[in-house]
């Protein structure tokens, strides 16, 4: 029975030892993707960041569209306008097919 427990306790330190080496090795081998996986940190962050704080995407969104009328007018309203047809186009489909759909 000591025998016993003295080969399971050798095979699971092998197994141990073992998987430590692979780890190591896996490390080494993922170390180009280090870059990357930082990469969607900070988006995740960033994403975070923005649900605790929606004021800072509006601001930033008139300090853009007040820059962009000031630099480019006419650039501002086509765009205003075809943002305003998509939109009822958008809202004129989307009404449309519900009432096609039954039930």
């Amino acid at each position: 029975m000591n025998s016993d427990m003295l080969t399971l306790a050798l095979k699971q330190q092998r197994l141990q030892l073992k998987s430590a080496a692979l780890r190591a090795q896996w490390i080494g081998h993922a170390g180009g993707l280090k870059p990357l996986c930082n990469g969607v940190d900070r988006v995740g962050q960033g994403i975070r960041w923005l649900q605790g704080h929606p004021q800072a995407l509006i601001t930033t969104g008139v300090a853009t569209g007040v820059a962009l009328l000031v630099a480019r007018p006419r650039t501002l309203l086509r765009w205003a306008r075809r943002s305003f047809f998509a939109w009822q186009a958008w809202r004129k489909g989307r009404n449309w097919l519900a009432r096609r759909q039954p039930g």
